[in-house]
């Protein structure tokens, strides 16, 4: 996880109205993907560490900065869906996302799923990151 959020830290203000979101992929003791918000605010953090693990994500842990989406903007496939689809077999957050594509919903989204979640790890040190993130709702 402290690499997640050094990843985050690392784009701080450079992801528009998104929060900025680090990610980071563990296989067998190995980091498989690891990546953060692109600037702008997509694609997100997940997304492109996913595409970086590759199929090594499956049966892998993923360490996220903070909840992943359970519902995207664009109608696109989540965060949450698509670590699913990947086979991560645990994700591990640090904070939770007030966003109405957020809010529970990543969480309901990866468990709904069988995949172990556990939140809350770090969550202070991640937290700095998120002061001045004023979650969206749905337009």
């Amino acid at each position: 996880m402290s690499r997640a959020i050094a990843l985050a830290a690392g784009r701080v203000g450079l992801t528009g109205e998104n929060p900025a979101v680090g990610c980071v992929i563990v296989k067998a003791g190995a980091v498989v993907g690891e990546a953060a918000t692109a600037q702008g605010g997509r694609p997100h953090a997940e997304e492109l560490a996913l595409e970086h693990a590759g199929p090594q994500a499956r049966g892998a842990t993923a360490y996220v900065t903070l909840e992943p989406c359970g519902e995207r903007s664009s109608g696109e496939a989540s965060c949450g869906e698509r670590l699913a689809s990947a086979g991560v077999a645990r994700v591990v957050i640090a904070a939770r996302d007030g966003s109405a594509f957020a809010a529970g919903r990543g969480v309901e989204r990866l468990r709904a799923d069988g995949i172990a979640v556990e939140i809350g790890f770090l969550a202070s040190r991640a937290a700095a990151l998120y002061a001045r993130y004023r979650p969206r709702t749905p337009r």
